[in-house]
Parts: structure tokens; sequence; C-alpha cells
């Protein structure tokens, strides 16, 4: 699409509007989120994703709105597997229930800050080399293969390892161990310290960026246009909040999650390598949106079916040996 300064400026404006009314509706007060809040809140940010797909339907037609949907869809799913890790970084760093909410939110602007910063990069490149569709084909079928693998071997991390940039942010700034509400900083003997808020909040932040070098090349295998990369992006993130706290347990019930989302970023990599090829003037039959999408919706579906059948399965079995 053709997307003048205005009509960017506009959605960025846009999407500010909503996150400051996210925060001082809903998290400018610590808080322990209710599930009735987060489903209220999730339920809202979900129905804006559609809102603005219909939207682009009415005013820019349905390939783009369909490219949006696959794209939206595709990075929500994605971050529901995040979660756990983010499950992880509270209890390592020992958030307090009335604070996680806050962490989340600044964990995720950070986030989103930088995925854009990640998505004018990857447009940019795109639209110069075409060979890297080759590229982050081959990436995204290495990275199905290997959760496969990892799913298969049961080797999901079970504890939260620092990445080299918080380890290196604690050696070289003084922090204090205790929290000081939602305060980033605290003064002691004279010495300004970090608060593990902040700890926690760039590990969130930093954390979710490693997992864009799954994402963004996923997305850009639906779409090429940034500004439908950069909106889906930010729909999918700024609901992620809401979605830690409406699935809570329930996370941990997807046991399938990883070969459902191994299957999709393999589809994907076979539909960047196939308009690869066709770009260098190969004939060979590339894979539309429609049935792109369809096969994103059909994969979590069947998932999640699967896992909540076999959660339970294997509840009931532990409920009758324990009964023996």
């Amino acid at each position: 699409m053709d997307i003048s300064i205005a009509t960017w400026v506009l959605t960025i404006a846009g999407l500010c509007a909503l996150i400051a009314v996210d925060f001082f509706v809903g998290g400018r007060k610590p808080h322990e989120v209710s599930l009735k809040e987060a489903g209220t809140w999730t339920v809202v940010w979900v129905a804006l994703a559609g809102l603005f797909g219909l939207g682009l339907w009415l005013f820019a037609g349905p390939t783009p709105s369909g490219e949006f949907f696959a794209g939206f869809i595709t990075e929500k799913s994605l971050s529901v597997d995040n979660l756990f890790v983010f499950i992880l970084i509270m209890a390592k760093f020992s958030v307090p229930s009335i604070y996680q909410q806050r962490v989340l939110m600044v964990g995720v602007l950070i986030a989103l800050v930088l995925r854009a910063a990640f998505i004018a990069a990857g447009a940019a490149v795109i639209s110069t080399f075409s060979w890297v569709f080759f590229l982050f084909g081959a990436f995204l079928i290495w990275t199905a293969v290997k959760l496969i693998r990892e799913a298969a071997q049961d080797e999901q991390e079970e504890e939260y390892e620092e990445s080299r940039f918080m380890k290196l942010v604690e050696r070289r700034f003084p922090s204090t161990d205790q929290y000081h509400g939602t305060k980033l900083f605290v003064v002691e003997n004279g010495r300004r310290l970090m608060t593990p808020m902040l700890l926690v909040m760039l590990a969130i932040g930093s954390t979710d960026v490693l997992f864009a070098f799954d994402s963004i090349p996923a997305i850009f295998g639906l779409t090429q246009d940034p500004y439908i990369v950069f909106t889906a992006n930010a729909f999918a993130l700024m609901g992620l909040r809401q979605l830690y706290f409406l699935l809570g347990g329930l996370l941990r019930k997807l046991v399938h999650l990883s070969y459902g989302l191994s299957v999709i970023l393999g589809f994907i990599g076979v539909k960047l390598l196939l308009h690869a090829l066709h770009e260098y003037g190969v004939h060979v039959p590339e894979i539309s949106i429609p049935l792109s999408l369809s096969v994103i919706c059909g994969v979590l579906v069947v998932t999640t079916i699967t896992s909540l059948y076999t959660s339970r399965k294997a509840s009931r079995e532990a409920e009758e040996k324990a009964d023996h």
C-alpha cells in the first residue's frame, strides 16, 4: 500500500492514545488484575484489531486486510508462547503480584519501540535485496525444526537465564534487592541505586526483542508492507499484558503449542522460499493470503483442542493413580 506520512502520523498517534487510555484506566494504580478485568481488556484489544482490519478492507481492499489478520493472528500466537518466559522472569525477580501489570506494560512498550526499528530495517533490506527472502525462509524452517525437537525431548527451560545484556547492566550499575513500590531508582546512603522493578522491565523488554528474530521474519513472509507489519505487531503486543493474566494457569495446559507454532513457522518459511523463487523468475506456485490465514487458524484450533484434551486426560489419570 502507498501510505502517506500523514497516515503514519495519525496511526502512531492513535496507538499512543490507546496505550494512554489503557494505562490511565487500567494500569495507573498498582493492583492485582482479576480475570474479569483481564478478560474485558483482552476482548477490547481484539475488537480494536478487528475494527482496524475491517477499516483496511473498506479503504484498501481485501488483500491488505487479509494480510493484517494473518499477521496479527500469527504474532498473537507467537506472543502466547512468549508468556511462558515472562512467567519465569516474574518468578526469577520475585515480582509482587500488584506490580506485575506495570512491569508488563513498560516491558511491552520497550519491545514495541525496538520492534519498530527492526521492522524499518527489515523493510529497507527486503526492498533492496530480494535474496533475503531465502534467508528468512530458511531461518523459519530451521526454527520450526528446532521447536519440534525441543517439544519432543521436553527441553523447555524451567528457569530464566539472564542474557548478556542483563548481566552487563547489573555489573555496571549498582542496584538494590528491595522493591520500593513502582520506583525505578532510589537513593540509599547517598548512592543512586536501580530497583528490581527497573531490572525486570528491562528483562521483559529485551527478551521480547529476542523473540522478534522469529516473529518479524514470519510476518514478512505474510506481507512485505511495513505499515501492515507494524500495525499487526502493535495490536498483538498491546494486549499482551491482559492476556498474561487471563491465561494464567491455562498456559501450562497448552502442551502442543510448540508443535502448532512449528507448523506455522515452517509453513510461512516454505511460503517465503516460494516467493523468493518467484522473484527470481522461477515458475512456482505461490501461497495466497486466504490459504495462509486458513492454515494458521486451522493449526491453532487443532493445537488448542488436542492440548486441552491431552491435559485433561493426564489430569484424570493422575487423579486415578492418587485414588489407588
